[in-house]
C-alpha cells in the first residue's frame, strides 16, 4: 500500500540505461538516491514504452551483452510501474513538437507524466528551457541536480 508521502516518480531514459549495462556518465550520485528512496519504500518509479524505444535505440548502436539487456528487460517489467500516455498527452506532445522542440520521446515522457500526474526526473536542461520558454507547466519536472538536493539526506 502506497502512502500519501510516495513519490511517485517518471524516469528519463538516462536514469534506466544502467540497468541494461549501458553506463551513463555523471549519475551514481542520483542512482544512489532513487535506490535508497525506494528501498526506504518513499517512491515508487514508472516508466513508458518509449523509455523502452529510446533504450533499445541506443543500446542498437554500441556493443551490449544480450544476457544483461534481456535480465535488465525483465527487472524493468517487474519493479516497475508501466504507465501510458493518455489522448490529451499525445495531442500535448504534438503540439509542443510543432512549436519547435526536436526530440519527440522526451515530449511524450514529459507530457505523460504531466497528465498522470507524476514528477518527471530528468537532467534535460534543453527540454526544460524549451518548456519555460514556451510557458509550459514545469512543477512536475524533478531536476536532477535538485531531486539529489532535495533526497540525498
Amino acid at each position: 500500500m502506497s502512502s500519501s508521502t510516495e513519490l511517485r516518480i517518471l524516469l528519463d531514459s538516462t536514469y534506466i540505461l544502467p540497468i541494461l549495462g549501458v553506463e551513463v556518465e555523471g549519475i551514481d550520485e542520483v542512482l544512489v538516491v532513487l535506490r535508497r528512496l525506494r528501498r526506504k519504500k518513499r517512491a515508487r518509479f514508472y516508466y513508458t514504452e518509449f523509455n523502452i524505444l529510446e533504450i533499445l535505440g541506443k543500446i542498437a548502436k554500441v556493443r551490449y551483452n544480450r544476457d544483461i539487456v534481456a535480465t535488465g528487460l525483465s527487472l524493468i517489467q517487474e519493479e516497475f510501474e508501466l504507465v501510458h500516455p493518455t489522448v490529451e498527452g499525445y495531442i500535448k506532445a504534438l503540439n509542443l513538437k510543432r512549436r519547435g522542440f526536436k526530440d519527440l520521446i522526451d515530449l511524450l515522457l514529459y507530457t505523460t507524466s504531466l497528465t498522470r500526474n507524476l514528477l518527471f526526473l530528468t537532467r534535460d536542461v534543453v527540454l526544460i528551457d524549451f518548456l519555460k520558454d514556451v510557458d509550459e507547466e514545469i512543477g512536475n519536472i524533478l531536476y536532477e541536480e535538485d531531486f539529489i538536493r532535495k533526497y540525498s539526506q
